[in-house]
């Protein structure tokens, strides 16, 4: 089944972003969802995001497959197939006219039908979802000189009770973790899991480079799209990679750090806890990993172009 995005206003200027709710793209300062919905009372919902470089999506499929597995995973299902889904946030997109555009897809358990009880199999789920102008995790002048992170007190959610391989919005410990950064002086956190194995960051995947090797924990964390990418560049570049537990102590040791996401690409690390590594600059290994992330970026690599005629 392919949904039919509409444009509430067709004359409306949505260059700054836009929503889709209810089947309706709407300016972003209009898209509103219900105050009853489990997806805001109960943060029941899952998500995935997309960006769009230079006129085309970047490993939408991939996006798009671990959308519709983390939807299942929540026993939640969307309107429509994945060429559906394709076809709309491409609308989306179109109608803003954004070249360089940050896309999220929502889904959230929605609420109960009416006169059953309030248990989540008989909620009817709905589904949103918002362009924006490309988000930079980390601006591109602290990449340029490499981020300065912490290693937060608070602990990581256990896998346990949230599953990090289904994108949730369960922020409450990455958002004590970067007040924690805030505090200190610091750009932003990695947390880790009760035994001080490393996880994931606040939006984003952690790498060290160990003896020439780079090395991303294997537990506890997204299992990213551009994590992904990372390690098809390390193919590429000769250069050895590991998934594997990533205790906290072994950042020490390390050569390099830095991190990737959606919003950003790679990201360089240039100081932990007052730690600086590269001489305070991003680490050969990580600047390499980032200039070919980019370079083949606006080479095509990847992308699912958008028709804006």
């Amino acid at each position: 089944m392919v949904a039919q995005a509409r444009t509430s206003e067709p004359r409306a200027d949505l260059s700054t972003g836009a929503g889709l709710v209810d089947g309706r793209i709407v300016p972003i300062a209009e898209a509103r969802l219900p105050l009853t919905d489990w997806g805001f009372t109960r943060s029941d919902v899952t998500y995935d995001v997309v960006h769009v470089w230079k006129g085309a999506f970047f490993r939408l499929d991939d996006h798009l497959r671990r959308f519709q597995a983390s939807v299942e995973g929540l026993r939640m299902t969307l309107p429509f197939d994945a060429e559906g889904l394709k076809a709309t946030l491409t609308a989306l997109v179109r109608a803003t006219g954004l070249r360089d555009a940050y896309v999220s897809m929502i889904c959230t358990r929605g609420t109960p039908a009416p006169g059953l009880p309030r248990h989540p199999k008989n909620c009817v789920n709905r589904f949103y979802a918002f362009a924006l102008p490309f988000v930079w995790v980390m601006p591109e002048d602290m990449q340029a000189r490499g981020a300065h992170a912490i290693v937060a007190k608070t602990p990581r959610i256990a896998p346990e009770s949230v599953d990090p391989t289904i994108k949730n919005f369960h922020w409450g410990d990455l958002t004590r973790a970067l007040f924690e950064a805030s505090d200190a002086g610091a750009d932003t956190a990695f947390l880790l899991d009760g035994a001080g194995n490393v996880t994931e960051g606040p939006g984003f995947n952690v790498f060290a480079v160990i003896d020439g090797t780079v090395v991303s924990p294997i537990r506890g964390a997204l299992e990213g799209i551009t994590r992904r990418s990372v390690f098809e560049l390390c193919d590429e570049l000769g250069i050895p990679y590991r998934i594997r537990q990533l205790h906290v102590s072994e950042l020490e040791r390390a050569e390099e750090l830095f991190t990737a996401t959606t919003a950003g690409g790679v990201m360089p690390v240039s100081r932990l806890d007052g730690r600086i590594y590269g001489n305070d600059r991003p680490g050969p290994i990580s600047a390499r990993l980032r200039q070919l992330y980019w370079a083949k970026h606006d080479r095509g690599w990847h992308a699912t172009p958008i028709r804006y005629d």
